[in-house]
């Protein structure tokens, strides 16, 4: 067997677990979402979400994957005894999804790569390769796809500590870094004081409206990263004697905080493309997600000269770091389970997973059209809520007598109550959400 791994500080796990939450979500999904759904309203509907459902969720799976310091399979294995078969079952379909997430995901994650490298081959004149990382193609799509996988692969060969916290270290503080100096330049441009207002100002009219509530129930539960196995395999990671609480609550105030930065670049820097000259609303509402990446925002760069080459590497940049973070994560829940249950050293774990990751991301990019939304549609709105769900019946209702949580003080048994009763029935209500649309 296997010599497992931990994380050694823990910065290093709060860095890699909000790391595995921060993601394109936080950045191309928030932002606009807000602006759309009250501004300042639909924030604060997200910080109380953020607080009664997803802090809660988040815990759970932290939990389960603490209390057994094994990879999800046998985690649910154990919570679920003695009914082991669907504990195993559940375990599995963490496995699915990991692979799922980072199928689709690792493609998104290329196109930023490769619009990073396009930014910095146009500043140095390669424009041959510029536009061809900058053009979609199946060849593009390919190749910086398993540049991904690559980069990902190398990171999680070199283990917990040597790779995932130790990049975690590096990468979250550069993302901040970058973020924050975008924030800087992007308020200052024409058009930009629109956009803060747009974002910062509530529309409490808007909280009327049920559709902002859940959405931003959705968006919560989504931007922490619950679902696919990364935090339980993490939290699997940790001493015994961490505070799992205060732990949860360190990763949701950094996801959540990076989430609120984004809409402070985003938004505004959406309405300093309007002023020049892009078309940012369609059907009544701002763009979001690809079309503001690919075509609004490189409107803004190119109006800005130099100046914006360089704000388009230090974007993309910013982009390609979030997809990498999220990437890590469900890396390692395939990885972890081989090297545990299937007693493979971590190298060929890695290479492994890496080979099945690249090989459906080839799939995906040669029948695009087909099969891109589908993937993610199954992932994002069935298996994530359900699993999400399935967390809060685990540590309510399923678990045996050895692992239920302490109920010692009033505070416990209110926090015990609360899990078992109050979060499952809100956990049903973003899955109807997010199956609906």
């Amino acid at each position: 067997m296997v010599q497992r791994e931990g994380f050694t500080t823990r910065i290093g796990f709060v860095l890699a677990a909000a790391g595995s939450a921060v993601g394109l979500g936080n950045i191309w999904g928030f932002p606009t979402q807000a602006a759309n759904h009250g501004g300042g309203a639909f924030v604060l509907v997200y910080l109380l979400v953020i607080l009664l459902l997803a802090i809660p969720a988040l815990y759970a799976e932290l939990t389960i994957g603490h209390n057994a310091g094994k990879n999800p399979v046998v985690a649910m294995t154990q919570a679920c005894s003695p009914r082991v078969g669907l504990g195993k079952f559940s375990g599995y379909t963490h496995l699915v999804a990991a692979v799922m997430m980072l199928s689709f995901y690792s493609i998104v994650a290329g196109w930023m790569l490769a619009h990073t490298t396009a930014s910095i081959s146009n500043a140095l004149g390669f424009t041959a390769l510029a536009n061809f990382a900058s053009t979609s193609s199946v060849e593009r799509n390919a190749i910086f796809t398993l540049l991904i996988i690559g980069v990902t692969a190398t990171i999680i060969a070199a283990g917990v500590k040597h790779g995932i916290e130790k990049w975690s270290k590096r990468l979250m503080p550069t993302l901040f870094v970058i973020l924050i100096f975008l924030i800087i330049y992007v308020l200052r441009l024409p058009g930009a004081d629109v956009g803060l207002q747009k974002f910062v100002v509530p529309d409490f009219r808007q909280l009327q409206d049920t559709q902002l509530i859940l959405s931003a129930m959705g968006q919560a539960f989504f931007s922490l990263s619950i679902g696919v196995g990364g935090m339980m395999i993490y939290g699997s990671y940790l001493s015994k004697d961490e505070h799992l609480g205060k732990l949860t609550f360190s990763i949701a105030a950094l996801d959540t905080c990076v989430a609120l930065l984004a809409g402070l670049l985003i938004v505004p820097a959406l309405y300093a493309a309007q002023s020049a000259g892009a078309q940012i609303t369609q059907d009544g509402e701002l763009i979001g997600r690809s079309q503001l990446i690919f075509n609004i925002l490189p409107v803004l760069f190119n109006s800005l000269g130099p100046v914006g080459q360089f704000l388009a590497i230090a974007f993309f940049s910013l982009l390609t770091i979030a997809s990498v973070t999220s990437t890590i994560s469900s890396t390692e829940v395939p990885v972890s389970y081989l090297t545990e249950s299937r007693d493979m050293s971590r190298r060929k774990a890695t290479i492994a997973t890496s080979v099945l990751v690249a090989a459906l991301s080839s799939i995906i990019v040669l029948n695009f059209s087909l099969l891109f939304g589908a993937v993610i549609t199954v992932l994002t709105h069935f298996m994530l809520p359900l699993m999400g769900l399935f967390y809060f019946i685990v540590i309510g209702w399923l678990w045996n007598k050895g692992n239920h949580l302490p109920t010692n003080t009033a505070k416990q048994r209110w926090l015990s109550r609360y899990l078992k009763y109050c979060c499952p029935i809100m956990m049903a209500l973003v899955f109807v959400q997010a199956a609906s649309q």
